[in-house]
């Protein structure tokens, strides 16, 4: 039997925003992590879609974003992760990432879809406005 699904995240003043990113290409991996990382995020990461399931059933309710390659190796694509994390976290955002457009499943509602190769502008956009996000919202619980 599945172990039960942790209560979302309340709002804790103090702490750095979190999210999970789900990428095969580890030097992709790694750059999005030092760029999260530079603008205020905490980073958990996973390369496989098995291991971001593991991480959302150990971290779920602490993780505040998803950022997810659609293609995956294993059994579980990014599609499935998204829909597990929505499962937890029904209104945090989710970024899907994907060397194409070509879209032939549904994206979990408030998702943005972001093409590879990536711009490394967007993605510093992405994360500045992760990190605004998060403390705007900590502050409206303050």
């Amino acid at each position: 039997m599945p172990a039960p699904l942790p209560s979302p995240r309340t709002c804790q003043p103090g702490t750095k925003p979190r999210v999970l990113i789900v990428e095969d290409s580890y030097m992709l991996l790694e750059l999005l992590v030092t760029l999260c990382e530079q603008h205020g995020l905490e980073t958990l990461t996973a390369s496989s879609g098995e291991a971001a399931l593991t991480l959302l059933r150990e971290h779920g309710t602490r993780i505040d974003w998803l950022l997810t390659d659609i293609r995956l190796p294993g059994l579980v694509d990014g599609w499935s992760v998204a829909e597990a994390y929505r499962q937890i976290q029904p209104h945090r955002p989710v970024i899907y990432s994907s060397t194409t457009a070509n879209l032939t499943h549904m994206a979990v509602p408030g998702s943005i879809f972001v093409t590879k190769p990536f711009v490394i502008a967007d993605i510093l956009r992405l994360a500045r406005m992760m990190g605004s996000e998060m403390e705007a919202s900590r502050q409206l619980c303050a």
